[in-house]
């Protein structure tokens, strides 16, 4: 093993950024109406961009599979040696196949060429071989070259695998504007991630209901509003008139202030130390606007009303921590 300093390290890992960050900005220059033509084919196709690509070309491909597919464009990446043996049923007439290959000349992928064209399907190569065979019978070629690999051999693949990235996020982003794909959009196929989850959760979807929401008549005393408040575990108790109509709400802070008051538990009822005219929240609100109005009102619990006040559940703080909102 050579004996290296720290500082010859970082120089190398400089060189490294240096050469990828160029290989990428060198691209710029090389975008044309080949791009555009590019964007379009994968606008009008009525099935799905299907991207295939050979050792790292393939992990690329594979990448810029997700990306198309989270970002409104179907897709999914399909192994070109699979592809010989049966995979290629994967491809219908209406789908477009995005094939990756520096060389251009991957036997793999040429191998499949001739059948895609057969069978109607459209093809984008991503090649750094202008002239090579893929390049040329692709309905739109995009130039990937690069002047060097980071690699000091020059051989193995470094700045091209993410010049071929960065192209692929571009066609990516292009096809993302131009189908006018939203943040909600994003959050329906990321439905597990936080986006999705502050994009796509109602109050519904996390909020107590039924008997498991805390509520007591105005009339009944403070002690058996406490009972409830313990037996629910939310911190808190509606007070609801005979019609489940909320009146108002009944806190952990509220008893504690009720204590030092020192009232007859037994006597005194909820409707003499409810605090009236609390906040409440539809169903239909987002969870994240809930997390808004509690960190807003610095209040820790909210009551969820229909259009007529009936009381139809309850959340704190912690179910929307639970449910990854917050």
């Amino acid at each position: 093993m050579t004996d290296i300093s720290s500082t010859e390290l970082l120089a190398l890992a400089a060189r490294v950024l240096e050469i990828e960050s160029r290989a990428v900005s060198d691209l710029i220059p090389r975008l044309d109406a080949s791009f555009a033509d590019a964007c379009r084919l994968c606008l009008e196709t009525e099935g799905r961009v299907v991207v295939t690509g050979m050792g790292k070309s393939g992990h690329i491909g594979g990448k810029i599979a997700a990306t198309l597919a989270s970002t409104g464009t179907p897709s999914f990446f399909m192994h070109p040696a699979e592809a010989s043996h049966g995979d290629l049923g994967m491809i219908t007439q209406h789908d477009l196949l995005l094939a990756v290959s520096y060389s251009g000349e991957t036997d793999e992928v040429v191998t499949i060429l001739p059948l895609v064209k057969r069978m109607g399907a459209k093809l984008i190569s991503m090649t750094g071989k202008p002239n090579s065979t893929l390049a040329r019978v692709a309905n739109v070629h995009l130039d990937i070259s690069v002047g060097e690999e980071a690699c000091p051999l020059n051989l193995a693949p470094t700045a091209s695998t993410t010049a071929t990235l960065a192209m692929g996020d571009a066609l990516a982003v292009a096809l993302l504007e131009s189908r006018g794909f939203t943040a909600e959009d994003f959050a329906l196929s990321h439905p597990s991630g936080s986006l999705g989850k502050r994009l796509i959760l109602r109050v519904s979807d996390v909020m107590h209901a039924g008997d498991k929401v805390p509520s007591v008549n105005a009339r009944v005393s403070v002690r058996d509003g406490l009972l409830e408040m313990t037996e629910k575990g939310l911190g808190m108790t509606a007070i609801v008139d005979d019609d489940n109509r909320i009146l108002g709400v009944y806190t952990d802070g509220d008893l504690r202030r009720s204590l030092d008051g020192e009232i007859d538990v037994h006597k005194t009822t909820m409707d003499e130390v409810m605090h009236a005219g609390c906040i409440t929240v539809g169903p239909n609100t987002m969870a994240a606007e809930a997390v808004h109005i509690l960190e807003e009102k610095k209040i820790t619990s909210l009551l969820v009303a229909d259009d007529e006040n009936h009381l139809v559940g309850a959340l704190n703080i912690h179910d929307l921590f639970r449910a990854g909102v917050m």
